[in-house]
């Protein structure tokens, strides 16, 4: 995130017929950024200024090697000082001394799909060993908060995951696209929206479900040469082929994917543009549904093979977000009421998700409801076949949608991911490595090697023998910063109180 000391205010506006509209519309537009200024995306929460050993504990370092036992890690200043074997490695008089013995260090992890509705949120990632975070974006007063929270972070008020922030999510004209969205009608303003977010800071641009096509592309040209990245949904008007073509970064939810993979993609495209003509992000949801369910039903695998190649070819990743769709295919189930982890919720967000429940039936369309298990299940043969086929996955949630918990949901989303095919190995991977590998930062973190950040978690378990060891945290690592198992219980207690405070 790039800081600035201006306080500008940019903006587009759809017509000007007078030199007045054209300084109040874009005044108007992006009034709450007026003073959005965000930390830089490599910001330091205050390191540990001990040096701290974690001895004779087996390394699993994401790169791909195999796990290896008693080995020694010395982190200083916030960085990785030291690998090797245990006994080989020098220690520093005053160092603090981890046993490691039985125990298993990875990479801190990313969720690369989160939305940091509430400030609990932040440390509830961190908890769970989720040192890293893509934000992807909010309304204007979402984007506001956040910048609060991250100068907290960095104040050391606060204690969270490193954030890449996407800021407000950029969509279709107002009253079509997503209410408090950045509203873009044409080239000109989608250009002018990327200027604006870019100077208030934004890391990257999230692209949304509505947005026009001659928009789209303007992004794309825009993003491309100003050196940033665009991601997000597949517009309606875009295929997926179209927006990987156009190097859009990251596709999320696997929207607009499996249509191209059907024997009817032709009929399915144009039936979904034609349902949501002139009409609103709801109506878009349940059509994408619809359409994904008839899609599972037409497969074709050599225009899959095709499709997927080319996402590989244009180095587009993928971030399926397949706990939401799990969650989803599951939503009659009462099972979700009884979730011990509704405890660090707050409670506006618990109601809420028991009125998304309520609406699911009514509003989401038939074809989804008679195919969803068939449909749940072709999902994780794309994520498979795009692995194989040489795709970046990507580990993300879509925090906090329904019922995905912050932190608790990414191991979940990784157990799925091995469900899909995925050997545990490549399943860690895509909360580590390929996070890095996306973010231009693989010299930075993703991996345990000399000079990376010290983002670790200790577990008690071996993930790569069962993927869901990650949950058995130990202690978690952030910027060099050791936080045992006492003091992460000591923050759950408190995310609980204050969840249930309000």
């Amino acid at each position: 995130m790039k800081l600035s000391s201006e306080n500008r205010t940019g903006g587009y506006q759809r017509k000007a017929p007078s030199f007045r509209r054209r300084l109040l519309i874009p005044f108007i537009s992006f009034v709450y950024f007026c003073s959005i200024i965000i930390p830089a995306f490599d910001y330091e929460t205050a390191a540990a200024s001990e040096s701290l050993v974690i001895q004779d504990v087996t390394l699993i370092d994401a790169t791909g090697a195999p796990a290896r036992r008693n080995m020694t890690v010395v982190v200083k200043d916030g960085r990785i000082a030291e690998i090797g074997r245990s006994g080989r490695i020098r220690i520093e008089p005053g160092a603090r001394i981890i046993n490691g013995t039985g125990k298993y260090l990875i990479p801190g992890l990313w969720d690369v799909h989160v939305h940091n509705s509430y400030r609990s949120f932040l440390p509830l990632l961190l908890v769970n060993g989720v040192t890293g975070v893509r934000d992807m974006g909010g309304t204007p007063a979402e984007f506001e908060r956040l910048t609060v929270w991250l100068n907290d972070m960095k104040a050391g008020k606060l204690r969270g995951p490193r954030v890449v922030a996407a800021g407000v999510i950029v969509d279709g004209p107002a009253g079509k696209g997503r209410p408090d969205s950045l509203h873009v009608g044409n080239a000109v303003e989608a250009r002018r929206a990327v200027e604006s977010l870019l100077s208030r800071g934004a890391d990257f641009i999230k692209v949304y479900t509505l947005l026009p096509r001659d928009a789209f592309f303007a992004i794309a040209d825009e993003t491309r040469r100003r050196g940033v990245t665009f991601a997000g949904h597949v517009p309606v008007d875009v295929t997926a082929a179209e927006a990987s073509d156009a190097g859009q970064k990251s596709l999320e939810h696997l929207f607009g994917v499996l249509p191209l993979c059907s024997r009817d993609e032709t009929q399915l495209v144009n039936g979904m543009r034609t349902a949501i003509a002139g009409s609103t992000t709801p109506v878009f949801i349940s059509e994408e549904l619809r359409s994904q369910a008839l899609a599972a039903e037409s497969w074709d695998r050599k225009k899959a093979a095709a499709l997927f190649a080319r996402f590989a070819r244009n180095g587009t990743f993928q971030s399926p977000t397949l706990i939401g769709y799990r969650n989803l295919a599951d939503a009659p189930v009462a099972a979700f009421e009884q979730d011990e982890r509704l405890k660090y919720i707050p409670v506006e967000r618990r109601e809420s998700w028991v009125r998304q429940r309520a609406q699911l039936q009514q509003h989401i369309a038939r074809e989804y409801w008679e195919n969803r298990e068939n449909l749940f299940s072709r999902q994780l043969e794309i994520v498979r076949e795009m692995h194989r086929a040489g795709v970046g996955i990507l580990a993300g949630t879509d925090t906090a949608s329904f019922y995905v918990y912050p932190g608790f949901s990414l191991h979940d989303e990784l157990g799925l991911l091995v469900k899909a095919g995925l050997k545990p190995m490549e399943a860690l991977q895509a909360a580590t490595r390929n996070t890095a590998r996306y973010l231009g930062k693989a010299e930075m973190f993703g991996t345990i090697e000399r000079n990376k950040a010290a983002d670790l978690v200790l577990l008690d378990g071996n993930p790569l023998l069962d993927i869901g060891n990650t949950k058995k945290i130990a202690a978690v690592i952030t910027n060099g910063v050791f936080l045992d198992r006492a003091e992460l219980d000591r923050m759950l207690g408190e995310i609980e109180a204050e969840a249930s405070s309000k």
